[in-house]
């Protein structure tokens, strides 16, 4: 007789990243929020920093009648809250919390910690502190919440995501254990830091010790709270196989379950608004190209970007710079190719006379000086992608076939330069690329494929591991994706691959590349939520049945 799941009468879950865009967790949490609300209707009760104050959230709609009696006795208690529902598809319960209180007490935080789950904050530096005030904060949220509106007969189920909300979670752990616990690692701290430090993570992977790696990198803090909630919680979850391994090796735990992360096709306009959109951000993208350097291109212009977080090596930012210098000399390329590095550096200001420029429309024949960035930097002299362009010679001439732009900036609508969201411009590439070195799901490629934008990622990302699997092969770009092998020490041929595959792509006609957008179409709708939100239901049957083994 198969034992039937057990399913949560109530969810609550904790990021950094609620109601606070800064990466792909934002879009694991707000895109799935939607499936969740539907299934659980405000029985999801998602916590997030208020780090908004004194400043309007426009993703935090503030609503005092929800659970008004509860708020009134967590004030009682000493907790800053504010709730009110995530501006996002499905509009769930927020709490918002004020977590500086609680650096008063941090050292005492931090003890507990050590004498219960042999946590090290000993060595904590820069973000390590206000993460875990925040992740405490939200446990005492958790806390009070279930003391005054959950019975003992609820299933109750707390999800905390990466090393930023593990403090809070092991609290619960301890002085709540009637809630089932939840860690997800979207990539392990140690795991990143290594990749980071151009040492090789993949070869060395089984002989790797997570915490002698942590005392070598200065990480000790880190790794330890997010190695012991690990062993902790009562489910234990990260987001690809690629990252399961990861988690083996360096946090010495296999993940109980895989939570692969899915998109909602809601982003997504269709018919012919879809046609409209791509249109305008096309317009947008070769507008704001020709008013920075000059150059005419014309409606057949391969638009090609990368995007995400700027970490150089581990993204790939490297190899898709390398990959732009060696199709400028490639002569297989009969296209002219426009280049876009889409990821937030230090920003200063747009600048000016690109925006003067914009403002008075029309064509422009003459470079703006330094004709490849469209957004002043802080220490633009340090600054990595400026220093490859500038070594390697690469301004943008007008007789180059391939131009390379660096925007510099988060994409929000409010850039001063493109006044675009960025899905509102991603619809216009004809081609994204994510050579990622380290990638543990990679958002940015599913992204693209649902806007119908056929990409090439690496054999590293975890998403790039399913689309092969999806397909029971090698992914081509016929398919939709082009997944290029990639391991810890082959970065020039995967330069010279993504060229060579730029210039296959350019050289589709319109039948085949239309074919390829569909694929691309089509490998996103396996990703939908609906057909990965099945992982979550294990994983809370999971974490519900070993706090089942605690209750008397």
């Amino acid at each position: 007789m198969i034992e039937k799941r057990l399913v949560p009468d109530f969810i609550f879950e904790s990021s950094w990243e609620v109601c606070n865009k800064m990466g792909g967790i934002y879009t694991v949490l707000s895109t799935r929020a939607k499936t969740l609300q539907e299934q659980f209707p405000d029985r999801l009760l998602f916590i997030g920093p208020d780090v908004w104050k004194g400043k309007e959230n426009p993703l935090f709609m503030e609503d005092a009648t929800l659970w008004r009696s509860w708020a009134k006795k967590a004030g009682e208690e000493g907790l800053r809250i504010r709730m009110g529902r995530w501006n996002i598809p499905g509009k769930p319960c927020v709490v918002l919390v004020d977590f500086q209180p609680y650096f008063e007490k941090k050292n005492e935080l931090y003890g507990a910690a050590w004498n219960d789950f042999q946590v090290n904050s000993l060595r904590a530096y820069g973000d390590y502190d206000e993460a875990s005030m925040f992740s405490y904060a939200a446990a005492l949220v958790v806390e009070s919440f279930y003391r005054h509106n959950l019975s003992a007969k609820k299933k109750v189920v707390y999800q905390a995501h990466e090393w930023m909300t593990c403090l809070g979670v092991l609290y619960i752990k301890k002085y709540v254990p009637e809630i089932a616990t939840i860690f997800t690692t979207h990539a392990t701290s140690i795991g990143r830091s290594i990749a980071g430090n151009n040492k090789p993570l993949y070869e060395y992977l089984w002989a790797y010790n997570g915490t002698q790696m942590a005392e070598e990198l200065n990480m000790q803090a880190k790794h330890s709270v997010e190695r012991q909630a690990a062993h902790s919680v009562d489910c234990f979850t990260t987001v690809s196989d690629v990252t399961g391994n990861e988690c083996a090796e360096l946090l010495d735990k296999r993940p109980d379950v895989i939570l692969p992360n899915g998109f909602e096709a809601d982003f997504v306009p269709v018919g012919s608004a879809f046609s409209k959109r791509r249109r305008e951000a096309r317009a947008k993208i070769l507008q704001v190209a020709n008013a920075l350097t000059g150059a005419e291109f014309t409606d057949d212009t391969l638009i090609v970007a990368t995007s995400g977080r700027y970490e150089y090596r581990n993204k790939g930012i490297d190899v898709f710079l390398e990959s732009a210098y060696h199709s400028l000399y490639d002569n297989n390329l009969h296209r002219q190719v426009l280049m876009l590095i889409q990821v937030p550096a230090w920003v200063e200001s747009p600048r000016g006379d690109l925006r003067e420029r914009l403002r008075m429309g029309g064509t422009y024949v003459e470079p703006l000086p330094d004709p490849v960035i469209t957004h002043n930097l802080h220490e633009a002299q340090n600054d990595p992608v400026l220093g490859f362009l500038r070594s390697h010679g690469m301004k943008n001439d007008k007789e180059s076939r391939v131009k390379v732009i660096f925007v510099p900036c988060y994409l929000d609508g409010s850039d001063g330069i493109f006044q675009m969201p960025y899905y509102d411009l991603l619809i216009g590439n004809d081609l994204a690329a994510y050579p990622s070195y380290y990638e543990p799901w990679g958002y940015t490629p599913l992204e693209a494929v649902a806007f119908h934008v056929p990409c090439i990622t690496t054999s590293l990302s975890g998403f790039g591991v399913w689309a092969c699997s999806c397909i029971g092969g090698d992914s081509k770009l016929e398919d939709g994706v082009e997944v290029i092998f990639r391991n810890d020490y082959n970065a020039q041929q995967v330069a010279e691959r993504l060229s060579a595959t730029i210039a296959r792509y350019a050289s589709f006609d319109k039948k085949m590349a239309d074919k390829a957008r569909r694929h691309a179409a089509s490998l996103a709708e396996k990703a939908l939520w609906k057909n990965f939100i099945k992982y979550y239901y294990e994983a809370y049957d999971v974490a519900l049945r070993k706090a089942k083994e605690r209750k008397p």
